[in-house]
């Protein structure tokens, strides 16, 4: 079982996140914890928000009071509601917040039903609960949990799962090497759709691709050329590599075939909408560049962004080491483009730069004259 955590300020987009997932009839409220029963029976929005913020004092200083949860079974485990429920109990418990009003949301947009919690974690004296070594302790609790209910491990699984690639070193020399080390497996492994896709998955290792081609003695021809990238993605002058110094593992004709191929597994096995389902979680309550790059690797998952020469995002991409996808943004959704995270990340500079502002402001010392003072 695989927990994410991720904490925030806006207590009702967490709610109208999964209250959507109820609307589309792809989620329903599973279990409340110290939240009144509505009269009619039915958990909305604003009222679900009033009971959790009741509990906060008005003064909390706390800067992300509300914590949103996500369990996550291995597929193959089934479990029945009453059991989703009990985990959620015991997971709360184990990590302090068992105490807190709580919200227990089952979801089966995607193949694995799972569930979500969503909690505050400031006491009803206004004091935040203590949340030292919280990853540590949550993989406790997870384990603990597959231990009792007999679920699949997820803590070994994951090591073995992931394929841990190199970047390319220069300095360490043979380049031929180590661009064939990353090229060959990331070709057998991944799934693009696109020579653009490939070329984000390929500079997370340091390694650019171009394709080329032309004419010699009368005859047509393509291919591939493999480069060497600096930190900031930019071509170094080390000479590029012809894709036939590296063998047909390399060619562009693998390279057509994987794309070719590729659509029809990602849609077949439903591996875009697991990985829609896991950015969207990530994207949830923030516009911060830095900690969404921070949240989509603890679900191994990176974010490469193209920008032109202004720093506006020109385009998206999201290489999925789970299900070995590699994604535009547009291709999970309109609110995963480049135009959609360019204005989330400005909304979140905005705030930053009046919060800064704010910071700087003095309040201002009316002074009284000497004659008036008593």
């Amino acid at each position: 079982m695989v927990a994410n955590i991720t904490t925030g300020k806006d207590i009702y987009g967490a709610l109208a996140y999964n209250q959507r997932k109820v609307d589309k009839g792809k989620g329903a409220v599973l279990a409340t914890s110290n939240i009144r029963f509505p009269a009619d029976g039915r958990f909305g929005v604003a009222a679900l928000a009033d009971e959790l913020l009741r509990w906060m004092p008005s003064h909390v200083r706390t800067e992300k009071p509300v914590v949103h949860i996500s369990l996550n079974p291995d597929p193959e485990d089934r479990l029945s509601d009453d059991e989703l429920t009990d985990i959620a109990a015991e997971y709360m418990e184990g990590m302090g917040w068992g105490g807190q009003p709580y919200v227990v949301y089952k979801h089966t947009d995607i193949d694995r039903p799972h569930i979500h919690i969503v909690t505050v974690q400031v006491n009803s004296s206004g004091r935040k609960i203590g949340d030292s070594r919280r990853n540590e302790r949550s993989v406790a609790e997870t384990e603990k949990i597959e231990r009792k209910y007999g679920l699949h491990r997820a803590k070994g699984r994951k090591r073995g799962e992931l394929w841990r690639l190199a970047p390319v070193e220069p300095e360490k020399g043979d380049l031929k090497r180590q661009i064939a080390s990353v090229v060959k497996p990331a070709l057998s492994m991944y799934r693009f759709q696109t020579l653009g896709e490939l070329r984000a998955l390929l500079a997370l290792y340091r390694i650019g691709v171009e394709e080329v081609g032309g004419t010699r003695g009368g005859r047509s021809y393509r291919g591939v050329l493999y480069t060497v990238l600096d930190a900031d993605g930019k071509k170094t002058q080390a000479a590029p590599l012809k894709a036939s110094r590296l063998g047909d593992d390399a060619s562009l004709a693998k390279i057509e075939r994987v794309m070719a191929f590729s659509g029809e597994q990602i849609g077949g096995k439903k591996l875009l909408a697991l990985t829609r389902h896991r950015v969207g979680e990530a994207l949830l309550d923030t516009t911060d560049e830095t900690e969404l790059r921070e949240r989509l690797r603890k679900r191994h998952i990176d974010l490469y962004l193209r920008r032109n020469d202004t720093g506006r995002i020109t385009g998206v991409t999201f290489i999925d080491h789970e299900t070995r996808c590699v994604l535009n943004g547009s291709r999970l959704g309109k609110a995963f483009s480049a135009n959609a995270l360019h204005e989330r990340f400005a909304v979140g500079r905005k705030t930053e730069l009046e919060q800064l502002r704010q910071s700087r402001r003095r309040p201002q010392i009316r002074k009284t004259h000497p004659s008036r003072r008593k």
